[in-house]
Order: C-alpha cells, then structure tokens, then sequence
C-alpha cells in the first residue's frame, strides 16, 4: 500500500501568470522582495536579467488545469539552469512522482526533477530528441547516466511515473517501465517541474510505502524536536524601537554613525532617482540624518517623495559616514549634482567639495557603458569607500568609482591621487594592506592595485565581477586568503599574490561572510548565496573552502551577515526578515531565532550593535518605518568576558561588501 505525501492540480490556481518578478531585477539580492500572488506549494527559484514575461502560466482545457512551462531556453550555459516549479521537503529519500504532461517539444530538455535539493543539483528525468534520458544535474555538470529511444507525439498527454529507491531511478510511461539508472551523490530531495522548452503539468502526485511513510514521520518528528531544542538555547527577539521615517523612507540605502560627536548613533538614509537607463545612472535625491535614540530628524538635504520608486533600486548610492579630518566629529563624505563633497554631519552644511571626474576616457575602451557613449560629461558616482592609499596614521583617502569600469583616489583635501581602470571594478573594491608596508593596496574586480595606482597582479578571468570580498585567516594554522564570491565564476579562495586555492563554480556567487558558525570545527566557516540563475542557494564550507552543506531558500534577500547574537562567541547569520522563511539561521542550516509574527516591515535588514552590550540588533525596515530588535535576555556570564567580534567598518557601507566577524573579547566593564 502507498501514501500520498503530496499531490496538486492546480484547481487552487486561477488562470494567469504563476507570480514572478516582473522586472526580472537585482532587487532580490539584498531586499526582501517576494513575487506577488498565490503560489500554493511551489516556489520558482529561477531569476534571470535577460527574461521577459513569467516562466509559468496556469492554462485550463475542458475543465483541467495545466501549469505550463512557457521559455525556450538555451543549454549553453549549465550552472544558469532553466525554469523550474519546485516543492516538497529535503527529508524526502524514496518516493515516487507521477504526473500528467504534455512535451510540446522536444528539441531540448523538458520533463522531472527528482531528489530536487537545489537549481542545480537534482536527477533530471527528460523528454528530448526522441529519446526519454535520467541524467544527473550538479552545479556545471550534466552527466547522462542512462536513456533510451521513446517516439513522442507531442500533442498527447503522457502519465509519467519515476521512482526513486535507494540508488536506483526507475521510470514508467503509461504504466510501462521505459528507463533505469543507479546513481549514490543524491539521496535525498523534493521535486520540481522543468526544462528547456515548453512543457504542460497537471495531476503531480508523490506517493511513498507504508515503511518510508513511517520513516519520513520519524525524520519530521525528529527535525522538530531537535530546532525546538536549539531554538531554546538562544534569545528571542524584542522590539526595542520604532521610527517613523515619514515620506523620506527608502531601500537599503542606510548608513549608521555618530554625527554630533557625542555617543548618540544617528542614520543617514538616502533616497535617489534615475537617470538615462535602468539603475545605472541614480543620483541622491535627498538624505535625512534621524537620530536612534530619539527617532527624530536631525537635518535633511533634497526633497523627500512618497513613492515605491524611493527602495526600488539595485545599486548603492554614493554616501557614507566618517571622521574623514579626525576632529572627533563625523562627516558625511558623498557625491550629488556632480560633486564630491565632505559635509558637517551636525548639520548637513558643506565643509568641503570639488568637481568630479569628466569623462574623458574613449568609451569604447570601457566595459559596459550604455550605448557606447558617455550619458554625462561628468562622473555619476556609483560607489565611495573610504581608504588609506597615503600610508596615514588612520584612513583618510576617498576612493570613488563608475559603475563598473574605472576608480579614482583623493586625499582628504580632495586631491586626486590616482586614477584606474582595467576590465572591470566589481561592485565594492576591497582594501587591505596585504604587503604591511603600512599602506593599503586595492583588489577591485580581478585586479590587484599597488597603493600608487599601479597594476600588480590580475585573475586571468574575463567573465562576469566579483560581487563581494573579504580577507582573513580562516584557518588558524594556514595564511591570511581572499574569498570572494565573482558571479558566474563562483566561489573563489585565493592567496594574496594570486594563487587560486579554491574555485568552486556552484551557480552565479552574489554574497560571502565568514564567522564561527560551527564552533566545533577547525577555524572560521564561509556561507556564500547565489543569485542571477537558481536564486538563494546557501553554501557552507568549512576554514579550507570544502563546502559542508548546501540549501535551496525558498525566498530572496539573504544577507547571511554574521550576527553576534548570544555574546557567547558562536555567530549566527541574517537571512530575510520574512516571519514564514527568515530568520537567524546557524551553522547548520537551522532558523533558530525566528522573526516575530507582528507585522514589522520586511523589505530590508541589517545588523549592528546599537544597545551598546557588543551584541547585534536586527534592523528591518521599509519605505515608512523602521523597527529595531534586540534580545529578549541578557548575555550569559563568561569567563573571557565579553565577545566583542571584529567587524566590517561601518563608515564602509555597501550592498555589495562581503561581511566578516573575527573573535575578539574585551573584558566586562565594571
């Protein structure tokens, strides 16, 4: 006798598009950003720049519903993937799948997907070429494992039934067993609908026996005594504070600093608007200072609007927050209305500015300049962090930089020190000095700058940019590496004159931290996602970049910040402030610290220590408040007194900085 586990046929559905994001847009990589509609069981993981329209219709015929994969996709490029409708639990092992489908052709890959565990890691049941193929998906790899010929009428309806059991996959059409294969890298997994072209589903049913029914009941039991123990073990959130932020709310476009030099934290959020093509050319609109402790505003430049347009954008803007001339005061270092400009953070009044660059560069020597042509005579900065080039006692240097393809140096005088281009910059340039000559050099895209400006070494690569970076010793018996994760050239590790130790191309790489996730192993654990492709993937690997486990997310913008949140020196990390599926997520892939069911916003997320006890609050946030959480009990007596971990500067905020957290404890103030 079988269990039915799942079944669906899309009566639940009204006609129409499956929810997708009708931009196709980056928003997702760091916003909380869910299609809008009904979407049942199923979750489309795939993303894409270049699509149009949704990948999914449901579509009726005498009464039946079908869920219609409507692409047609190329195959050129693996770890892209192609549309996929997936569901079910990762605790499914040996189980069978039927469904009713309709291959309306066959030039390319279309069918199931079985011990579906990610976009790119799952056994693939395929109609293609006349010919029916089990073959195994796994990150670039597409491996055939069996096939046979089968003539396909592509106006007929099939009943496919394929069953997993073990290492064996076994396949029936109609009831007639047409394919086997054996294969041991999955063993376990949900499912999914897709392929490369066209294809019509209706009718899924997974069914299981009486025995793996009763073994799966275990697992599920089991999962959830074991997160109800773990969830036991840590805080839970409280709200400490709400801010209105009136009509000058906007994405994550925030900044945290002290403006009045006083201990009083203040936030700068910025709005923007667009210029010439896309989220290439965005400009500050206007920039509010808000105090946290007060909620109020402490000065506003620009005009504020009240619109959705405010927190849809895929870019940073060009602001951060530093005592750039060492006064004991922060300043607002940014670049508006083609000016670089050092303002009084008490105030918001200039203090200092200068023109930026023209743009005098051939622009057909340059990447990715829209239309092949300057759209401004002068620089639309994209992205500012600030450096220490000079070799100064602290940092003090601005670097700034295009979109993608060329950066320059100023001094705190705003005299420019350097210029640079080659390829490609990446999103958010690194700084460090790697050679401890006492000035910092600058790893921007694949390119490793000398603190003159002079090209040291390069990646060989032309593909894509890194996304984000960062540098330490993550084994503490091996050597300070650079781990950044380059888009389509995956997750990379590599020694700071150059050598590659790792090179792990596990889907389009878009964000990197590192922490003590799993404080029971060697050193620091790196967690990376994925975006562009089969969106959210979660990879930990351990201290040497050997990835320990991975985890399809059900929803976009996960941060994976590392976030001091028990003061006990075990990070965990940020992943979306969604009730259903964010949370604070450990080491283990395991949501142990939930969002609270109260009707916070969610489009935006950070964390940073702003109660003062060196743990992390969560910041969530949209376009109209802001809500700041932090624990519900004390941090526990330690011996080593309190854990007050290295982090990334704040007075360096980007979307596209990787993050760190190194151990540090400092002892209890008394």
């Amino acid at each position: 006798m079988s269990r039915t586990i799942f079944s669906d046929n899309f009566k639940d559905f009204s006609i129409g598009p499956f929810p997708f994001d009708r931009e196709h847009s980056a928003m997702g990589e760091y916003h909380y950003f869910p299609n809008q509609g009904y979407q049942g069981q199923w979750y489309d993981i795939q993303c894409y720049y270049g699509w149009r329209g949704p990948s999914w219709l449901v579509t009726s015929q005498d009464g039946v519903h079908y869920m219609e994969q409507q692409r047609v996709e190329d195959e050129k490029n693996p770890q892209k993937g192609f549309p996929q409708l997936a569901t079910g639990l990762d605790l499914w092992q040996n189980y069978t799948l039927e469904a009713d489908l309709r291959v309306l052709s066959t030039e390319k890959p279309c069918g199931l997907l079985v011990r579906y565990q990610t976009g790119i890691s799952s056994y693939c049941f395929w109609f293609v070429d006349n010919k029916v193929q089990f073959a195994r998906l796994h990150k670039t790899e597409r491996l055939v494992l069996a096939e046979a010929e089968f003539e396909l009428d592509t106006l007929a309806f099939y009943h496919v039934a394929i069953t997993v059991e073990g290492k064996h996959l076994s396949a029936a059409i109609d009831g007639k067993p047409v394919l086997e294969a054996e294969d041991e890298l999955f063993t376990w997994g949900g499912i999914a609908l897709g392929g490369f072209m066209p294809t019509q589903y209706t009718n899924i049913r997974v069914t299981c026996s009486d025995e793996e029914y009763a073994a799966l009941t275990e697992r599920i039991e089991a999962e959830r005594k074991d997160l109800e123990i773990q969830r036991a073990k840590h805080p839970k959130m409280k709200l400490w504070k709400k801010i209105s932020l009136g009509n000058f709310g906007a994405g994550r476009q925030i900044r945290f600093g002290h403006l009045t030099g006083t201990d009083e934290m203040f936030f700068i959020i910025c709005q923007h608007q667009k210029r010439v093509f896309k989220d290439r050319y965005p400009f500050i609109s206007c920039m509010t200072a808000v105090s946290v402790d007060t909620g109020k505003v402490l000065w506003q430049i620009g005009e504020p609007r009240d619109s959705d347009d405010v927190y849809e954008i895929t870019t940073d803007l060009p602001f951060q927050i530093y005592d750039i001339d060492g006064d004991g005061i922060d300043e607002v270092i940014c670049a508006y209305d083609y000016r670089l400009r050092i303002l009084d953070g008490r105030n918001g009044n200039e203090k200092k500015s200068c023109l930026v660059p023209m743009n005098t560069q051939d622009p057909h020597t340059l990447i990715n300049i829209e239309y092949n042509i300057h759209a401004m005579e002068y620089l639309n900065v994209d992205a500012i962090r600030i450096c220490n080039v000079s070799g100064n006692e602290r940092p003090s240097d601005i670097l700034i930089k295009d979109r993608y393809a060329r950066l320059w140096v100023y001094d705190s005088n705003l005299e420019l020190l350097w210029y640079f281009s080659d390829y490609n910059t990446g999103h958010f340039p690194y700084t460090y000095d790697y050679n401890g000559d006492g000035r910092e050099e600058v790893f921007a895209c694949y390119n490793m700058i000398g603190a003159d400006g002079k090209l040291l070494w390069q990646f060989p690569w032309k593909n894509d940019h890194t996304d984000e970076i960062i540098y330490g010793k993550y084994d503490p018996d091996g050597e300070q590496v650079l781990a950044m994760v380059a888009g389509w050239e995956g997750f990379i590790m590599a020694k700071r004159d150059g050598t590659v130790l790792v090179k792990d191309i596990n889907g389009h790489g878009q964000r990197i931290s590192t922490g003590n996730y799993q404080p029971d192993r060697k050193g620091m654990e790196i967690v990376t996602t994925t975006y562009w492709g089969p969106q959210q993937i979660l990879y930990m690997h351990d201290c040497n970049g050997n990835e320990l486990w991975h985890k399809q997310m059900h929803c976009n913008g996960n941060t994976v910040a590392p976030v001091n949140w028990d003061g006990d020196g075990t990070e965990l990390f940020m992943t979306n402030p969604s009730v259903q599926m964010g949370g604070l997520m450990d080491g283990y892939g395991r949501i142990v610290v939930q969002m609270p069911d109260d009707g916070h916003p969610t489009t935006s997320t950070e964390t940073l220590d702003l109660t003062g006890d060196h743990r992390d609050e969560i910041i969530v946030w949209n376009r109209h408040e802001l809500w700041i959480y932090t624990q519900d009990r004390p941090a526990k007596e330690d011996p080593r007194g309190e854990y007050f971990p290295y982090k990334y500067p704040e007075y360096n905020g980007s979307n596209y900085r990787g993050e760190y957290s190194y151990a540090r404890w400092v002892k209890k103030e008394k």
